[in-house]
């Protein structure tokens, strides 16, 4: 028997279409800012194989004697899904809202949802290319092997990819205007990440790992390390880790539904 396609098929398919060419030209404009692309991929790939080169083949005691490349590798993947769907993201709406350009979204003949799905997905994109470039490094240049357990590790990503996003659209509601946007979305993540375990591993009952353990950066980097290197007798499936996450993208969302703007801020 042949079935006919409906209208809201061919509606599905239009939306994944104009999807796909939104999405192209939010990665044209990307890469065509050369300095910006070096920046944002360069940064976490650059300290991946300095500090691998530094002390990589050091032994991590309370993490099974892993070498600390072996923990660098994950952390900085996660850095690198920080960077795009946190820092980047955030930057980027707050700059297209005081532009007037999210403005100018809801006159498209495009529909917004499509336009700001197009942007999500971009960073999103960006992020992924980080994981794979830091699994490739570290395959390449220090010989780490890749994540031990795949589904778990798959899942992590994915779960701390939208848990930024969300924080990086709730954050962008709270920045004022284009020149402060730097310092409001940078300080506060720089000092996170430094404290949180990504350029040196914490003991987990450590006064630090108490402290960074309310913030979802300590999470992502534990979630990423858990699943990439096998620990015996630590589950590999990191819950508490993706809950914590899952906790601040509804505190994300919840934020950017109060009080998301689309016309530039005066004042």
């Amino acid at each position: 028997m042949t079935t006919v396609p409906t209208a809201g098929s061919y509606r599905g398919l239009g939306d994944v279409k104009l999807i796909g060419r939104q999405v192209r030209y939010e990665q044209l404009s990307f890469w065509l800012n050369p300095v910006g692309a070096i920046f944002t991929i360069g940064f976490s790939t650059v300290f991946l194989v300095m500090l691998g080169s530094l002390d990589g083949n050091a032994k991590v005691s309370f993490l099974d004697n892993i070498r600390m490349v072996q923990y660098y590798v994950p952390g900085f993947a996660a850095y690198g899904i920080m960077s795009s769907c946190y820092n980047l993201l955030a930057l980027n709406l707050v700059n297209r809202r005081e532009m007037g350009l999210l403005k100018r979204l809801r006159l498209s003949p495009v529909p917004t949802w499509i336009l700001m799905a197009s942007i999500f997905l971009s960073s999103i994109i960006i992020a992924a290319l980080q994981v794979v470039l830091m699994m490739l490094v570290g395959r390449v240049a220090f010989n780490v092997h890749g994540p031990a357990n795949v589904l778990p590790f798959v899942l992590a990503v994915i779960v701390g990819m939208l848990c930024f996003t969300a924080l990086a659209v709730g954050i962008s509601t709270l920045v004022p205007n284009a020149d402060s946007a730097g310092p409001a979305v940078n300080i506060v993540f720089f000092i996170l990440v430094a404290f949180s375990g990504l350029y040196f591993a914490i003991p987990p009952h450590s006064v630090l790992a108490t402290v960074t353990g309310y913030f979802p950066v300590r999470h992502l980097i534990l979630s990423l390390e858990t699943t990439f290197n096998r620990t015996p007798g630590v589950t590999a499936w990191p819950w508490h880790d993706m809950g914590v996450m899952a906790i601040w993208a509804v505190a994300g969302i919840v934020l950017a539904l109060r009080r998301w703007q689309w016309a530039p801020r005066r004042g």
